[in-house]
């Protein structure tokens, strides 16, 4: 029995034939050396990807100063007869794309550029602002006549409505694609009212003021018959001004309908037929066939880079608040 329970307490034979590994000494140390390195390549490597990084931020900021501060269309040394380009895009307003100082300072450039043999107005804008359209306008009438031998032709993107379409009346010539949309003689004024449901929620508007008329639209109070009264008469004189401003630029080409200053919209195909337009043309055909001058310069102002980081960043936002509440009362050629 003895020799039986020695046998079974004895190893197998495998591992008894199997020599023992001895453990390689300050193996501790070799792994803490290790991770060191790890470590610290690691943290070169993250070193050169945020110098990398860092250098191409400088180098955008480098370019945006370079585009926003390099020479402009007036520095530049006469690039000889040219036709001249201005853009507006979307909506016409204050500090916008179609801000009446920004479209008025590049057209006094373009105008007075020795170099320039006709101005394109290329506009494509659902409308805005009467005030702004209404400076540009005017502008664009004592320019023409104050360069009688430099004509300003306008060519229509996609759009060419309400606003828009006041700017463009100004123009000796309006060119449009068959497909654009034209027209939208007309003037609104929108809002919201919420006193039905400031009842239902048995909310309590607490307006005081100093002037039967002060709180003229305020959306949280009843509208009364003399108020809508007295605004629909501002919106019809306005929208009789802007009557008169297209009947003076069309002239006898206009072909007036009842419907062409009730603020309809027309294709570019139909508004040729109607006067509202004088015929199809892009930039480029424009350029070539009527200026003879295919070498085209823009002129239009962009936005500099300190209000584009001003506007990203919010520093004017209160301004923006104030404006979006005066923008709910206020006239709008759209």
């Amino acid at each position: 029995m003895s020799n039986d329970s020695d046998q079974l307490n004895q190893p197998p034979s495998w591992q008894a034939a199997t020599p023992a590994i001895p453990k390689k000494e300050g193996w501790e140390r070799e792994v803490l050396e290790k991770l060191a390195f790890a470590t610290i390549k690691e943290q070169r490597a993250r070193r050169r990807w945020g110098i990398f990084f860092k250098f191409t931020t400088l180098l955008l900021i480098a370019f945006a100063l370079w585009t926003s501060f390099g020479p402009s269309v007036s520095d530049m040394e006469n690039v000889g007869p040219h036709t001249a380009l201005i853009k507006i895009e979307g909506t016409i307003e204050a500090k916008g794309a179609g801000d009446a100082e920004t479209v008025i300072s590049a057209l006094t450039k373009a105008y007075a550029d020795p170099g320039s043999v006709g101005l394109i107005l290329q506009i494509n804008s659902p409308g805005g602002s009467p005030v702004q359209a209404g400076i540009i306008n005017d502008e664009i009438t004592r320019l023409r006549k104050k360069y009688p031998k430099k004509p300003l032709y306008v060519v229509v993107n996609e759009i060419c409505a309400s606003g828009g379409y006041y700017i463009a009346s100004a123009a000796d010539r309006i060119y449009v694609n068959k497909a654009s949309i034209v027209g939208s003689i007309g003037v609104l004024m929108d809002g919201f009212g919420f006193t039905g449901t400031m009842e239902k929620l048995g909310v309590e508007r607490r307006l005081l003021t100093a002037g039967e008329n002060k709180g003229f639209l305020d959306p949280f109070s009843p509208q009364t018959e003399k108020q809508k009264e007295y605004a629909q008469g501002m919106l019809n004189e306005i929208h009789q001004q802007f009557i008169d401003v297209v009947r003076t630029g069309r002239g006898k080409r206009l072909k007036e309908t009842p419907e062409i200053f009730s603020g309809l919209f027309w294709s570019g195909a139909k508004s040729v037929e109607l006067g509202l337009a004088d015929g199809f043309g892009t930039v480029e055909s424009v350029a070539r066939d009527e200026f003879k001058a295919t070498n085209i310069v823009d002129y239009t102002q962009r936005e500099g880079l300190s209000d584009r980081v001003l506007r990203k960043f919010g520093a004017a936002a209160g301004e923006s608040a104030v404006k979006s509440f005066a923008a709910q009362t206020a006239p709008s050629l759209k």
